[in-house]
């Protein structure tokens, strides 16, 4: 297993535990009204358990963050991928002046040749 799992898993039984028990210490039911003016009989509320409630809307807070980053993100990555054509293009027109301000002889590849042994010094 790698530590990556390992943490993965450490982190999420105990946080699908406290899940449950708040679940199950919470099922009584609330009811949800959308109806800010008339709190006796508004237009429309909602009978639901507390932990469903609970669970929908972080759910829905998890939902919204994560468009937010994503779309927030969106300069950024654009950015990064005009960048990369621009590094791309710039490295192909180095490759051509490479080529064409290089010697013939040495376009060549170099045969290897032996090193002369370095003696040790003496003590």
């Amino acid at each position: 297993m790698t530590l990556r799992k390992i943490v993965s898993t450490l982190i999420v039984v105990p946080l699908a535990v406290v899940f449950i028990a708040f679940a199950v210490a919470n099922r009584q039911s609330v009811t949800v009204s959308f109806d800010p003016f008339s709190s006796t009989s508004p237009a429309y509320a909602a009978t639901l358990p507390l932990f469903a409630l609970i669970f929908a809307l972080l759910i829905l807070g998890v939902l919204i963050g994560g468009a937010a980053a994503w779309f927030g993100q969106s300069k950024w990555r654009r950015t990064a991928r005009r960048l990369d054509g621009e590094v791309h293009v710039l490295h192909q027109e180095l490759d051509a002046i490479r080529r064409r301000f290089t010697p013939e002889s040495s376009q060549a590849v170099p045969e290897p040749t032996s090193y002369a042994i370095i003696p040790p010094p003496i003590p």
